[in-house]
């Protein structure tokens, strides 16, 4: 019997169909709609998953959009019709000596990464109160061009009162210090406020934009209440199957002892509130719900949806520590206004936080790829739930090598005692190496600098195009090696000899592999490369491998949607992709300070990054947890270890492929057929950690280090300076001795050549 999500979806599909056959604005006013939401043709082309060219023509009147495209596009603009209504053709009122109503203001331009092509529904109709005098809220100034410093916003009883007479709601916004910082909500006029609000002390509750609304709830299940009632906060689905985010409400350490919570939690083990305290007896008491995590940092109050309206709250407790600050920086300590602004840039370009940066990493790829649809069965005429193509669609046990030593996979084999060896495990991680000291040339110790520059996203690059299992594990004995199939692969690479002032590429501390191990397809994928392009006296032959005959490249929405967040934000922060190579090491050295706001925004969307990749294989938590039995984890089709393991194989061996071509232009002489052996002129590394990589240098700067042509371009295939994911950036400079001292002492530079503090045991 379908379930109420999957009828609800089986309708939206319905209702697709039927808008598909309707007849759509004409051009022009599709054109007028578009450019009065602040929206490029290019926004709109990714919403409704076409070219941006089609939706010029659409515009134009050339050509007209056919299904499944056309029921999307029609749905955009019904929306977008609604929030902004064709000009009336009669002249404007004349002025009157009554105090003159404030207007409002034009949507500001929607990030590229907020996909505006989300079902509409009608916004709730309320009367026009009488306009009251504006009341400022104290903010950072910003250019007139940018926002007025007060408008009026759509007639709500919820926003706050003006300040003498507290009869006529108003609303109050400030002016964002940015461009970027003013993050509006989307076309839906159900979350016309934007996706979430920081609630302080006082009740001011602010939103996208330097909105300020009042809240005078002063418990959880009232705040709650006035949330799903009145905030109109939420963010529109990112796929057409997946589900809207929940409104998000960030709570100060003022806004929590007014809400009757801790000024911090007491058990630091588990993170949540007991279940006797009061707050939580009072939620259970009006009929709200908690998760199974409780009442934590992060809680989610819920009841059970009616209808299609999902009746949920996240709330962030900002004192107990819900932004992290490895992720968000002082993010957490910033001024409500502020730490909206942060909040709403996050949510507007990546996804609405509802836990940490790891947690938001992993739901993203869900949000952008849902496992399930409503389908028609044709034998029956009833919907049903189908899967998406090339979604995760199930929960599936790993192969015995690509499982955590707590899996019970791993239990049914081996004692708990047992230290799994590499024909027993697979341990695709990424570098951790530094050459012997010994091996440093006479040129090398002559340069005076040690320079690192660091790959951008390194992860995430290594996850374009990446075609990773869809399915279970199916155990071959003795395969053919083939780069296009997924899986994990037992094979000898012992016989690949690398010049040993590099790193190995099988393995993480770089040291040659001594005989069979298991591997990622990507790892054997570029054994493969090396053997023929040098010529190799060595065959691939696997022992056994773990092959998904389902794939498909299941994280190239998650990348495209996060790349360009990266990339808006470095934009914001004045780091664009058509500096020169000077230009952007020059903006990179203060980008941070620009804006510190988005300096927090960038810092989580890395964060989200590598987190999301970690949560792949996400391990058992909890006191309570005992080796060898299943934890929750392992019910969700997102627990993959095997896509984890092939994402870092990739960002690995993609680091050994430019640490190659960088060594091949910078030597005078091509290495001899069947070695990969450089000469004593080839620029070689002397440290790797991760997407760092330290080089000796005659000057300072990258420029001093890395080659480029007479023509001033960069090597084919190496490293080369830029903001895109997979280009790289200077990571810090230091003097070359203080690298060789950490190299003796078996400490790795470029774990600390960004800082300013010397390594372990250096002078």
């Amino acid at each position: 019997m379908p379930t109420e999500d999957e009828l609800f979806s089986a309708v939206d599909a319905l209702l697709e169909e039927v808008a598909a056959s309707e007849a759509l604005p004409p051009p022009a006013e599709r054109r007028r709609l578009r450019e009065a939401a602040g929206l490029s043709q290019a926004q709109i082309a990714r919403a409704v998953d076409t070219r941006r060219e089609a939706v010029g023509n659409w515009e134009a009147g050339r050509t007209e959009p056919r299904p499944p495209q056309r029921a999307a596009y029609a749905r955009l603009l019904e929306g977008l019709a609604a929030r902004f209504p064709a000009p009336a053709p009669e002249p404007p009122a004349p002025r009157t000596p009554e105090p003159p109503r404030t207007t409002a203001a034009p949507a500001p331009v929607i990030p590229e990464t907020q996909p505006p092509g989300a079902p509409q529904t009608p916004a709730p109709q309320t009367p026009a109160p009488r306009p009251p005098e504006p009341q400022p809220v104290a903010g950072p100034a910003q250019p007139a061009a940018d926002l007025p410093a007060t408008v009026q916003t759509p007639p709500s009883p919820l926003t706050r009162p003006a300040a003498a007479a507290r009869s006529a709601p108003t609303s109050r916004r400030r002016p964002a210090a940015k461009k970027a910082a003013a993050q509006p909500a989307a076309a839906d006029p159900r979350f016309a406020h934007g996706p979430l609000g920081v609630l302080d002390g006082d009740g001011s509750l602010y939103c996208a934009g330097g909105l300020v609304l009042d809240c005078q709830a002063g418990s959880v299940p009232e705040l709650v209440e006035w949330t799903l009632a009145e905030a109109r906060l939420g963010a529109a689905r990112l796929h057409r199957s997946g589900k809207d985010s929940d409104p998000l409400v960030a709570v100060t350490a003022a806004a929590a002892v007014r809400l009757g919570l801790p000024e911090r939690l007491e058990d630091r083990r588990a993170m949540r509130l007991p279940d006797d305290h009061p707050v939580v007896k009072q939620i259970a008491r009006e009929k709200w719900q908690l998760t199974q995590r409780g009442f934590g940092p992060w809680a989610r109050v819920y009841r059970p949806a009616q209808g299609q309206q999902r009746r949920c709250v996240q709330l962030a407790v900002l004192p107990w520590g819900a932004l992290d600050s490895r992720a968000w920086g002082e993010a957490g300590l910033l001024p409500p206004p502020e730490l909206a602004r942060v909040l709403t840039a996050y949510a507007s370009r990546v996804l609405t936080p509802r836990g940490s940066t790891a947690v938001a990493g992993l739901e993203l790829m869900s949000a952008l790829r849902p496992p399930t649809r409503a389908v028609l069965d044709d034998p029956t005429g009833t919907w049903v739930s189908g899967p998406v193509p090339g979604s995760l669609t199930r929960a599936v046990d790993p192969a015995p090598p690509e499982a955590p030593d707590e899996h019970p996979v791993v239990a049914a084999l081996f004692p708990r005692t047992h230290e799994r060896t590499p024909e027993e495990v697979i341990e695709e991680e990424a570098f951790d190496w530094i050459r012997e000291p010994e091996l440093l040339t006479d040129p090398e110790c002559a340069k005076p600098f040690a320079v690192g520059v660091d790959v951008n996203t390194a992860f995430l690059a290594a996850a374009n195009r990446l075609v990773v299992g869809l399915s279970e594990p199916e155990h071959v004995k003795a395969p053919r090696f083939d780069k296009a199939v997924p899986g994990s692969w037992l094979v000898d690479l012992s016989g690949i000899g690398i010049d040993p002032r590099l790193p190995s590429p099988f393995t993480p501390h770089g040291h040659p592999p001594t005989g069979p191990a298991w591997y990622a397809t990507p790892t054997v994928a570029y054994a493969a490369e090396l053997i023929d392009t040098y010529r190799l006296p060595v065959e691939l032959r696997p022992v056994e491998a773990y092959l998904r005959r389902e794939a498909g490249p299941y994280l190239d929405p998650w990348y495209k949607h996060l790349a360009e967040a990266y990339k808006a934000t470095m934009a914001d922060l004045g780091v664009t992709a058509d500096l020169s190579a000077a230009g952007f090491l020059e903006a990179m050295a203060g980008h941070k300070q620009a804006d510190p706001g988005l300096a927090a925004v960038l810092s989580a969307i890395k964060s989200t990054v590598k987190g999301g990749i970690g949560k792949l294989r996400e391990r058992p938590q909890g006191s309570a947890y005992r080796p060898g039995e299943r934890w929750p984890a392992l019910e969700r089709p997102t627990w993959r270890p095997d896509i984890r393991a092939a994402v870092i194989a990739a960002a690995r061996v993609n680091m050994h492929r430019k640490l190659v071509r960088t060594a091949l232009a910078t030597q005078t002489s091509p290495p001899p057929a069947g070695s990969v052996h450089f000469g004593e002129d080839a620029l070689l590394p002397v440290a790797v950690l991760s997407d760092c990589a330290v080089y000796p240098a005659a000057g300072p700067s990258p420029l001093d280090v890395l080659p480029y042509d007479a023509a001033g371009k960069p090597a084919p295939g190496g490293f080369r300076l830029g903001v895109s994911p997979g280009m790289v950036k200077h990571e810090g400079t230091r003097e070359l001795y203080w690298a060789v001292e950490l190299l003796e002492q078996q400490h790795n530079p470029a774990r600390h050549i960004k800082g300013d503090e010397p390594g372990p045991g250096a002078g």
